[in-house]
């Protein structure tokens, strides 16, 4: 799978449209997405979509706006009607310029069986997690994408790359308990359905006839789906140069926020990364560490906050369309795994034995499986809220005893990572999805001092 001249020639067209005297760039972009759900155990949904969208946004006279489209024989209007709101928007003092030219280090991470995946070839997944379910409820879905981007603009840059991802997320269910397991990846073929299934199975059996625990700080030990949403956390409100420099993120650069067991990267080029390698305004994607062994080392930029930082701040290639209002955010960042084994399967909730490993060292505790529908209170200590989900457990001397019924929590996520919190790293990371197209957050099992519950699910 490569990009097309139909990409390139739609881009160059619509510079053309623009003409002389504006600032032009102009994304385009053709996904391909297909989705395999299933319920009740059953597939009852296969849905595709194949779409192409141009974006486009123009600069001239101190004003900028921009507009897209999916009506590919409309570009004309597409180019009248972004000129036109240029025109009317107020002025835009902190326009950066555009991209100059810069070349692709690589050219994205792309699977040719993953970009032609069959329904047969996710339904064979789906059937092998029900298959491994062994007569418990299931649900969730299996899904492929891929895409091909090119991006051009008026000051010389032209840039071409495409990626491809895959991604698995199912439960399996009991009268009163479920079991979760989630996995994304570059290859459709690294996602095992039967593997998936029965983790799932393990854990909604193990969870049966929860008991209620006191709130209060637990030591936990947070499964990788549980840490995924704590780098998204982290990721959007944490080293996001704007919130930095608004004031509004905990980190300080050059500090030791962090444990020293702490080492957290972002790199769009590592094979199992599933970000296109060039951002939104056309900068090609660096790697960027952002915690060196628990010293805060750097946050991303977009053109606009680079410039605003000064003292030769330059964008690391982490612009969102229409991010002005919110700046630059990780799309690969990953948490630097611990020394040990290769992981194994194991019998029970934990989901592979370098979790086992982790929860052996912990007296008394909780295994955690997922954090939901988690939502901000603070992004200036980013004190989050949410809810535990899909599995929780009791821990007492190193082993998983009793089935807990769901916690809200209240936590601050720079806290729980701070010096001395993290007590141990798993050996294996590996990455979830993420909450937009190509993000995707690599991560580890973390054993962690304390986590601050507050109440039941429903509290």
């Amino acid at each position: 799978m490569s990009v097309t001249a139909t990409e390139t020639d739609l881009a160059q067209r619509v510079l053309e449209l623009v003409g002389t005297g504006i600032e032009a760039e102009v994304t385009v972009e053709r996904q391909e997405l297909a989705l395999t759900r299933f319920a009740g155990s059953y597939i009852h949904q296969n849905v595709a979509d194949e779409i192409t969208g141009v974006r486009l946004r123009l600069h001239a006279d101190g004003r900028t706006a921009s507009t897209s489209t999916t009506v590919l024989d409309g570009l004309d209007d597409l180019v009248r009607r972004t000129v036109a709101s240029m025109r009317l928007a107020p002025t835009d003092p902190t326009w950066p310029g555009l991209a100059p030219p810069a070349p692709l280090a690589f050219a994205g991470n792309v699977d040719d069986e993953t970009a032609g995946a069959s329904p047969d070839d996710r339904a064979a997944r789906v059937r092998a997690f029900v298959a491994q379910a062994e007569g418990l409820d299931t649900a969730g879905y299996c899904r492929t994408s891929a895409a091909r981007v090119v991006y051009a603009n008026s000051a010389g840059q032209h840039l071409a790359a495409a990626r491809t991802s895959a991604a698995m997320d199912g439960i399996a269910r009991t009268s009163s308990s479920d079991g979760l397991a989630r996995l994304a990846a570059v290859r459709l073929g690294d996602i095992d359905g039967a593997v998936l299934g029965a983790r799932a199975a393990a854990k909604a059996r193990a969870g049966v006839d929860p008991v209620e625990l006191p709130p209060g700080r637990y030591e936990v030990v947070l499964e990788a789906a549980a840490v995924s949403d704590v780098l998204q956390m982290l990721a959007m409100y944490g080293f996001n140069a704007k919130m930095v420099l608004d004031r509004q993120s905990f980190l300080q650069v050059g500090e030791a926020q962090f444990d020293p067991s702490v080492t957290l990267v972002e790199d769009a080029s590592q094979p199992d990364a599933t970000a296109t390698p060039f951002d939104a305004e056309g900068t090609p994607r660096r790697r960027v560490v952002l915690v060196d062994r628990g010293v805060s080392s750097a946050v991303v930029h977009d053109r606009r906050t680079a410039a605003r930082a000064g003292g030769g701040a330059e964008s690391t290639g982490h612009a969102i369309p229409g991010g002005a209002s919110f700046g630059a955010i990780p799309s690969s960042l990953r948490l630097l795994p611990g020394e040990g084994p290769a992981p194994q399967e194991v019998d029970g909730p934990a989901t592979d034995s370098t979790v086992a490993a982790l929860v052996a060292g912990v007296e008394r505790g909780l295994l955690v499986t997922d954090n939901h529908y988690t939502r901000v209170l603070d992004p200036r200590t980013l004190v989050v809220t949410g809810l535990t989900r899909n599995g929780v457990w009791l821990i007492e001397d190193g082993r998983i005893t009793t089935p807990v019924r769901n916690f809200r929590f209240t936590q601050s996520y720079a806290q729980a990572l701070g010096p001395g919190a993290v007590l141990g790293i798993g050996s294996h990371a590996v990455e979830m999805p993420g909450p937009w197209a190509e993000a995707g957050f690599v991560a580890p099992a973390l054993r962690l001092a304390s986590w601050n519950y507050t109440g039941g699910a429903s509290g």
